[in-house]
C-alpha cells in the first residue's frame, strides 16, 4: 500500500525527516522568537539573600534567648 501523494521531507542533523502533511516545519525565526521571549537567566549561580526578612538561618534557631 503506498501513499496517495508523495510526502515532503527535509534534511536534518539526524538524517532525512518526513514532514506531516498540513504541519509546517519550525523555522529558525520561530526558534529565535521563543528564545528572545524567554526571561533572562543569570550567567552564574546567585548567592542566597540571608539578610533580615529573608534570613533562613535565623529562622532555624531553636532558642531565642
Amino acid at each position: 500500500m503506498s501513499a496517495p501523494f508523495p510526502l515532503a521531507s527535509e534534511p536534518t542533523e539526524q538524517g532525512e525527516q518526513t514532514l506531516v502533511p498540513g504541519v509546517a516545519p519550525i523555522t529558525l525565526r520561530q526558534r529565535l522568537e521563543v528564545l528572545f521571549a524567554a526571561p533572562l537567566a543569570p550567567r552564574k549561580p546567585q548567592r542566597p539573600m540571608n539578610i533580615g526578612l529573608f534570613d533562613e538561618d535565623a529562622r532555624n534557631q531553636l532558642d531565642l534567648f
